[in-house]
């Protein structure tokens, strides 16, 4: 009898050598995305997903296509590559790679990441040998095609990945040149947490056919997140920061900030305060941005400080905390940044302190997840205080309410959490200190 494959990867019909893989690496069942996508894929078909990061949907795509290389083996064309992988930022773009290797271990394929920050030279020397995979960021393979050292109309596989962060990027033109390289025959593979219209648009303009999975509906954030929102007057912030890090159970925490410059200034005041921080942003080189995350892994350093560059290319399991120092200008980056934590089926928890200035991106995250999270007023504080900073949020959800107008949603530290709509639970608030443990 065919084993389901809701239930684990025999059921697929993928070579032994990629289930071989897989027990190897610990991966006894699907994830949902995985669950839905490899059949579709195996088939040949298009493909819209819709999931957020940490859901598996990597192996979702690669197993597919590791499969379809193995089965029909031939040289990899030489200057180009059987499968293309678009990425928004080179350490996802660098773990996409790792995760091609992974699986293929043992397996004669040539993989290769091309991303911007470092020499031409070893990328272009991969590319003369011919790829079976090349995972790209679009500006860099943008670099290589001006100079001719690269060629795509060998492509079989086009995979776009996080299409709402690379649009975000301002990626559209270079997706669209790159685009006109490629064989008109391919199959193509669409993956975004977040799917606004514009971003569907694009997936008509480039997809055949598709068919159309998700994983979780577009920019739901992570069940096991609790999320929480501290009012803060803006001169306050740095010293609330620190006073979060007082909780010996922020034991990892990323802190999100809007620019490369802020980055470094939080970075630099919370080692002043004596907490270990490293921060990482795109004006850092492609190994100081590796060598921060090589510190924060293996718990050298207690917080590392990203911007949103970061909100998708970090693959930690144990980051117990995301702290959004300021809150994103784009709301769906609210989502991939909290999406950090409570990774590989852990808890974890969200606190973002918002400011006067901020409170416009704090109702248009709400309106975007449909969620009312909890929040605790702090403005006019002085310094710290000896009371807990954040208590515990009632765990009985509130009934159900219309939905209210960002103008006539009032806030006070004792404000319960109310339950979103569609019947979905408010999270828990982040348990200070001294609260009992749960």
């Amino acid at each position: 009898m065919k084993d389901n494959p809701l239930e684990n990867f025999n059921g697929f019909g993928l070579a032994a050598p990629l289930v071989a893989a897989l027990a190897k690496m610990g991966y006894a069942k699907p994830t949902p995305i995985q669950a839905q996508a490899i059949p579709v894929l195996m088939n040949g078909r298009d493909l819209v997903g819709i999931a957020q990061t940490g859901t598996g949907k990597t192996a979702a795509f690669a197993l597919p296509i590791l499969n379809r290389l193995i089965a029909d083996k031939r040289p990899a064309p030489r200057g180009g590559a059987r499968a293309l992988v678009l990425s928004p930022t080179r350490e996802l773009a660098s773990q996409i790679a790792q995760s091609f290797r992974d699986l293929s271990a043992g397996l004669a394929l040539d993989i290769a990441v091309v991303f911007g920050g470092v020499p031409h030279g070893a990328q272009i020397r991969a590319l003369a040998r011919g790829l079976d995979v090349l995972v790209a960021t679009p500006g860099r393979l943008l670099d290589h095609l001006d100079a001719r050292v690269c060629n795509l109309s060998a492509v079989e596989f086009l995979v776009l990945d996080e299409v709402d962060r690379m649009l975000d990027l301002g990626f559209i033109k270079p997706i669209r040149r790159i685009v006109r390289e490629l064989p008109r025959q391919r199959q193509n593979l669409f993956f975004s947490a977040t799917m606004p219209p514009d971003i569907r648009k694009l997936a008509g303009e480039l997809l055949h056919d598709p068919h159309e999975v998700s994983a979780a509906p577009a920019a739901t954030t992570v069940d096991r997140v609790e999320q929480t929102v501290v009012h803060v007057d803006a001169p306050r912030k740095r010293d609330m920061l620190v006073e979060l890090f007082a909780d010996p159970k922020l034991t990892r925490a990323i802190v999100f900030t809007r620019t490369k410059h802020g980055a470094d200034r939080v970075a630099k005041g919370l080692d002043e305060a004596g907490i270990s921080a490293l921060a990482i942003h795109g004006n850092k080189s492609q190994g100081q941005r590796e060598r921060a995350l090589a510190a924060f892994r293996s718990g050298q350093a207690r917080a590392l400080v990203a911007t949103d560059i970061a909100a998708r290319g970090i693959d930690i399991d144990d980051v117990s905390h995301v702290v959004n120092f300021e809150l994103p200008e784009v709301a769906e980056a609210y989502v991939h940044r909290i999406g950090r934590t409570a990774r590989a089926g852990k808890g974890g928890q969200a606190i973002s302190l918002c400011d006067a200035s901020e409170r416009d991106s704090l109702r248009a995250i709400e309106r975007l997840t449909r969620l009312r999270i909890f929040s605790l007023d702090r403005r006019g504080d002085k310094g710290p205080k000896p009371a807990p900073l954040l208590r515990k949020a009632a765990t009985t959800p509130a009934p159900d309410r219309p939905h209210h107008s960002p103008k006539s949603d009032p806030r006070s530290a004792n404000q319960q959490p109310h339950r979103a709509r569609q019947g979905r639970r408010a999270r828990p608030a982040y348990q200070a200190k001294s609260a009992p443990a749960r």
